[in-house]
């Protein structure tokens, strides 16, 4: 059972029936007492947190009875104090960008992370691809449209850098002499998506060039 954790004066109205709050708990250790996806239950000192979390980081815990350390965001609403666990600082930080988009709720950021991983988010983002994004349950087309239009100028630096370094150091390699060569992170993510990730570099650069000249 989630404690009474909130004062009065460190909420701060988001949205209707909802409150963010200035993290209390940012990080939370202890034994794996439940698992019943999306949630799971953890025993820290003798006290139990539910803790609902993304698929992508509930298929990565240890087994029940396990130590486990989350990262965490707590949410304050008129009707609820929920707490919501990540694996890594990349997925919060995607969480809580989600959260701002309007009209996307905790719920359906979840969704969101559950269904791609936070470099398949990035990319989608940035490359507008709708398609990808609709795939995801819940999501439809109005939903994805929103999504690229509020985020595709927030998923740059850490989240463009984890997208470039996933697959094979060359790809990286390529990704980062286009962009010495002056082309934008949207542009050369699209061209190098679909390179074979045993291509050399001196032969990626050389397609990736091709393809960004039509």
């Amino acid at each position: 059972i989630m404690p009474s954790l909130v004062g009065s004066e460190m909420c701060i109205r988001d949205r209707p029936n909802e409150v963010r709050q200035n993290n209390m708990i940012g990080r939370i250790q202890g034994k794996i007492l439940e698992k019943i996806p999306p949630h799971i239950l953890i025993d820290c000192n003798g006290v139990g947190y539910e803790i609902e979390v993304p698929m992508t980081t509930f298929y990565d815990l240890p087994e029940v009875g396990s130590e486990v350390v989350l990262l965490t965001h707590f949410l304050v609403r008129e009707d609820a104090q929920l707490l919501f666990g990540f694996a890594t600082d990349q997925e919060r930080t995607i969480f809580r960008k989600l959260l701002k988009v309007n009209g996307i709720g905790a719920k359906a950021s979840l969704s969101i992370l559950g269904g791609m991983t936070v470099n398949e988010l990035t990319h989608s983002i940035q490359t507008q691809d709708i398609n990808s994004l609709t795939k995801i349950p819940g999501i439809g087309k109005k939903t994805a449209e929103r999504l690229i239009l509020e985020l595709k100028d927030k998923f740059s630096d850490t989240e463009f850098a984890a997208s470039k370094n996933q697959g094979s150091s060359e790809l990286g390699d390529i990704q980062n002499a286009l962009l010495a060569l002056g082309y934008n992170q949207k542009d050369i993510l699209t061209v190098t998506k679909d390179l074979d990730e045993n291509v050399s570099v001196n032969d990626g650069i050389k397609k990736a060039l091709k393809l960004l000249s039509n």
